[in-house]
């Protein structure tokens, strides 16, 4: 046999070995958007092949022998291996978990930086409250007030945006603030969401992003729940001032070969609180959840929340009440505040992916809400026999739908991400109201009756276009509002009511610039808009969707594995500044307002289980069209710091100290009133072992006197003969403590 045929002959057995082999395929998927994962590495063979995941999450390998184990790795990602014991058992999905991050392990330049860093906070600072995880926010700074049932009043960028004027605030892609609300425009209540199913946070400062519209002008956030449990749990909790919680969490339905899963969750709070008169604040969720990947390309999810709350509250305090001795800090004026609300949502979400480089994502919603709210903010400067007490009555059914499509192109220098959607919104209002009553049993006057229809529709299309180390991000976005009112107390007005109508358009642009892997700069231009309550909107037909404009400049510093931070410094103009007004229950035009400041944000791990974070904030925040002494926008906050240590240590133990910062600001447009700064810190101490854990919480560990909410409000006592301007509060809880145990199955 000469050289020829020999060779021939070697040429003829490879082949037939490789028919042999069954060449296959394997996507890589995430398991939370169902998107694919780019760069896995896959190894086989016995450990002596590798190859990597392309841009559509799929790559294809030959198996030489039988069993053999595919070991998928990647760093953002737990680490899966499958065993494959046959030629048949071949698969074409596997989905990759996010793993509990380091700080080392996020990537500045990843566009899911932001979720990243939040995700250790949440890691590495576990929430049990609706306030804590408004706390979890950078730069968010909050204060409760009237009982602990009312939305939390929420302070961003030199914004006291009462509770959400100016921050977009959402569960899961939906919205949670309401529109014309009874109590304050933009108001977000998220008392409905159950903190524990919470897995990640997505947020955003400014008005830059294309599919965030109404209320965006100060930022945005998104809290984004579980799609499955590692495990049932049951917690209980008990605390200071007959504080109890209990918590169900269950998995249902947990099938990973037919991909499906489902979920129930469900608690109960009570407390009597501090104050003289007992909250009685009780509150139940539930939330239900259900996933299923319906083949390889096609997603589905449906949720359903639903919770009732209702309360006593202390009110807000005028300070010479306390220091004349009148009522003790934890007394009241009113002792009949309070309120109840409750809200139920549905929501449907469909994600399909026509192609590697292009998907769809189709969510629907429904919430029915009601609210009943008591307050006294004046006492006895309108009504001197009967007191100032007011009620305010919402409720109504609010639909909405959202359509999202993506489309990837890979160019010769680079790439482009095309994002684009429609959608709508419709708030059908049937009960909005604000009634004069004493004691909450007796109507004595309705201040305002009034039914209508809302409704917000919308278009957007923005591109990421990647060249190089540039990132290029121009977008556009089309709101239109319609607005219907009757007002029920007017007998003369026409039978169809009142109507206006708004239009905006709002232009974004950013870059980024990728110096290396351990410096980032940003630059975030874009205009943005709060909608104005209808009562206030129609009449007026002015001021419907007053507009901001602003910029970022700032970058992401990651000068050693153990150590981010983030210097931004910011500016916006807002067309139109409201001022809240309690007692007529609207906002109200108080021109325009300019807006500048810094923010600094720090991660720092220089051990694996030794965690420090701090987020300060400065802003400067002025009305424009107003004489020098009388500018102040009232309630801005100018410097805020929240921050905590973390420290895991033994095995399962860990202990955190947390505080928080506010500073003093201006109350009135002169700057005759000030509110009090103040400084509170947290402790947290917790194990939590293979099947159950135990916590202990200590809230204002050093008993410290402070104010939560503050306001500067014109009021009258009983025996008061003229009406006094002065700083009236809410007080922050006292030392106080909390302890839980939870069994995981």
């Amino acid at each position: 046999m000469n050289k020829i045929q020999i060779v021939f002959l070697v040429l003829m057995m490879s082949k037939m070995a490789l028919a042999q082999k069954k060449e296959s395929q394997l996507f890589i998927k995430d398991a939370d958007n169902k998107f694919p994962v780019v760069n896995a590495q896959v190894v086989y063979n016995h450990g002596n092949s590798h190859t990597y995941s392309g841009s559509d999450g799929l790559f294809k390998y030959y198996i030489e022998s039988f069993p053999d184990t595919l070991t998928i790795s990647h760093k953002e990602y737990d680490e899966v291996k499958w065993i494959v014991s046959n030629e048949k058992e071949y698969r074409n999905v596997i989905f990759l978990q996010h793993k509990p991050i380091q700080i080392s392990e996020v990537i500045i330049n990843s566009n899911n930086f932001l979720k990243a860093v939040t995700k250790v906070d949440l890691n590495k600072f576990p929430v049990n409250s609706a306030q804590d995880l408004l706390r979890k926010v950078p730069g968010l700074f909050i204060a409760q007030h009237a009982g602990g049932g009312k939305a939390e009043q929420l302070f961003l960028r030199g914004f006291d945006a009462d509770h959400g004027t100016d921050v977009s605030v959402n569960v899961d892609g939906m919205p949670v603030n309401i529109v014309s609300h009874a109590h304050g425009q933009g108001y977000s209540d998220l008392h409905f969401v159950i903190p524990e199913t919470v897995n990640n946070i997505d947020f955003g400062k400014g008005a830059y992003y294309t599919d965030r519209g109404d209320f965006c002008t100060a930022g945005y956030v998104d809290f984004q729940t579980y799609n499955r449990l590692k495990s049932s749990m049951i917690k209980l909790e008990a605390g200071s001032f007959n504080t109890k919680r209990i918590l169900g969490m269950f998995n249902i339905i947990d099938d990973s070969e037919h991909r499906k899963n489902f979920y129930v969750a469900t608690e109960y709070n009570y407390t009597d609180g501090p104050f003289d008169v007992k909250q009685n604040f009780s509150r139940l969720n539930i939330f239900a959840k259900y996933n299923q990947w319906l083949n390889d390309n096609d997603y589905f999810n449906v949720q359903f929340s639903t919770f009732n709350s209702s309360w006593n509250a202390s009110g807000q305090n005028p300070e010479r009440a306390i220091n004349e001795g009148i009522i003790d800090r934890w007394g009241s004026i009113d002792p009949t505040e309070g309120g109840s609300t409750s809200r139920t949502n549905v929501q449907i979400n469909f994600k399909h992916i026509i192609s590697p480089s292009e998907h769809i994502e189709v969510m629907g919603w429904y919430s029915k809400y009601n609210f009943n709210l008591y307050s006294d903010f004046t006492f006895y400067l309108n009504d001197p026999i009967n007191g100032d007490e007011i009620q305010q009555k919402d409720g109504r059914n609010i639909y909405g739908t959202e359509f999202k499509h993506v489309k990837n192109f890979v160019l010769t220098n680079g790439s482009i991400e095309l994002t684009s959607g429609i959608g709508f919104r419709n708030d059908d209002i049937g009960t909005l109201q604000l009634n004069h009553v004493y004691h909450r049993d007796l109507l004595l006057d309705k201040k305002m009756d009034v039914t209508g229809v809302e409704t917000n529709l919308h278009a957007y299309s923005g591109l990421i276009w990647k060249t190089g180390k540039w990132t290029v991000n121009p977008g556009l976005r089309l709101d239109y509002f319609i607005f219907n009112m009757h007002d029920l107390l007017d007998q003369e007005q026409i039978p169809v009511g009142q109507s206006s109508n708004g239009t905006r358009l709002s232009p974004k642009l950013n870059f980024s610039y990728d110096a290396n892997d351990k410096v980032m700069w940003l630059l975030k231009t874009g205009m943005g808009f709060h909608s104005n309550d209808m009562r206030v909107a129609i009449p007026q037909k002015e001021n419907t969707l007053p507009y901001s404009i602003g910029g970022d400049f700032g970058a992401r510093l990651h000068p050693f594995k153990s150590l981010i931070i983030t210097p931004t410094i910011w500016y916006l103009f807002l067309q139109q500044e409201f001022v809240y007004v309690g007692d007529d229950a609207v906002v109200e035009p108080s021109g325009k307002s300019r807006r500048y400041g810094i923010d600094l944000g720090i991660r720092f791990q220089p051990l694996q289980n030794l965690y420090i974070n701090a987020d300060i904030n400065y802003s400067h925040a002025r009305f424009i069209e107003e004489p020098k002494d009388a500018d102040y926008v009232p309630l801005a906050p100018v410097l805020t710091s929240t921050g905590s240590v973390n420290w895991d240590f033994l095995q399962g133990f860990s202990i955190g100290l947390q505080y928080r910062y506010l500073g003093g600001r201006h109350a009135a447009e002169d700057n005759s009133i000030r509110t009090t700064a103040y400084f509170v810190n947290d402790l947290i101490l917790s194990y939590n072992g293979v099947n159950w854990g135990t916590n202990l919480q200590v809230n204002n560990l050093l008993n410290v006197k402070w104010n939560e909410a503050q306001f500067a409000t014109e009021t009258q006592l009983k025996n008061e003969v003229a009406p006094v301007i002065d700083l009236t509060y809410t007080p922050g809880v006292p030392f106080g403590i909390k302890i839980g145990v939870f069994y995981k199955f």
